[in-house]
C-alpha cells in the first residue's frame, strides 16, 4: 500500500489554474497534490546574444523554491549570493524540456523567460514545473499570435513531465515525498503529446533496476503524461 492510499498507476490530484498574475504574458498556478508550482512566462523583445541575427528565438527557465515551501526553513539561496548545484540543473531542465517543443524559428528573435517558483512542495516539483511551465509558455505565445508579431504558431506540441520509481518493491508513477525519499529507484520522464521521449532520468537511489522494470516505469510514464496533457488541454 502506498503512503497515499493510491494504487501504483494512480496519479496524485491535478489542478492547474490560469491567469494568476496580472502583468506576467502567460501564468498559472499548477496543484500535482500538495506540490504546488507558480509558474509565469515573460516575453523579452530580443534574444540571447548568441542569437542576435540568426532569426531564431530561444526559451529559457528559471526555478527556485519559497522559504517554507518544505517542512523546514529553507534559506533563500538569494541570501547567499548563489544558486545551488540542484537549482541549477532543475532549471536547465525545465528550458531544455520546453524548447524542445518549439520552433525557434517561428518564434523569431525574442525570449520567453519561464520562471517556476515552489510555493509547497510534496515530491515532483521539477516535473509539475514543466507541466505548468508548459502552459504559460502556451499562453504568451498566444498573446505574440493574437498580436500578429508571430505568423505561424512556434508551439510545435505539449510538453509535459512526471515522475515514477519502484517503492517498497513495486514500480509506482507520480511519487510524492514519502515515497520518493524512500525509493529504491527514482525516476524523471518527460514526454510530448504524441508520446515522443525528450529526456528520461533514471538512477538507482537504493536499489539496481531491471530492464523489465525500467519498462514498467515508462508504461506508467506514458499514462501519467497522457493525463497532464488532458489537464493541460482543460486549462487553456
Amino acid at each position: 500500500m502506498r503512503p497515499s492510499g493510491r494504487q501504483i498507476s494512480d496519479m496524485r490530484p491535478i489542478s492547474i489554474e490560469t491567469g494568476v498574475t496580472k502583468h506576467a504574458e502567460g501564468s498559472c498556478l499548477i496543484k500535482c497534490g500538495d506540490t504546488h508550482v507558480l509558474c509565469t512566462a515573460s516575453i523579452e523583445d530580443r534574444p540571447p546574444p548568441f542569437l542576435r541575427n540568426t532569426g531564431q528565438g530561444w526559451v529559457t527557465a528559471e526555478y527556485g523554491m519559497l522559504p517554507r515551501a518544505t517542512n523546514t526553513r529553507t534559506r533563500r539561496e538569494a541570501a547567499s549570493g548563489k544558486q545551488s548545484g540542484r537549482t541549477q540543473e532543475i532549471q536547465r531542465l525545465i528550458g531544455r524540456s520546453l524548447r524542445a517543443g518549439i520552433d525557434r524559428l517561428a518564434l523569431g528573435e525574442r525570449q520567453i523567460t519561464v520562471d517556476c517558483d515552489v510555493i509547497q512542495a510534496d515530491g515532483g516539483t521539477r516535473c509539475a514545473s514543466i507541466t505548468g511551465g508548459w502552459v504559460a509558455l502556451r499562453l504568451a505565445v498566444n498573446k505574440l499570435l493574437k498580436a500578429g508579431l508571430v505568423t505561424s504558431d512556434p508551439i510545435l506540441d505539449h510538453v509535459a513531465a512526471v515522475s515514477c520509481g519502484i517503492y517498497a518493491g513495486q514500480p509506482v508513477l507520480d511519487l510524492d515525498y514519502a515515497e520518493d525519499s524512500e525509493a529504491g529507484t527514482d525516476g524523471n520522464f518527460i514526454l510530448t503529446g504524441h508520446g515522443r521521449l525528450i529526456e528520461v532520468q533514471m538512477s538507482a537511489e537504493g536499489a539496481t533496476f531491471s530492464r523489465e522494470e525500467m519498462n514498467q516505469l515508462l508504461d506508467l510514464a506514458e499514462a501519467g503524461t497522457a493525463q497532464l496533457i488532458e489537464a493541460q488541454k482543460a486549462a487553456i
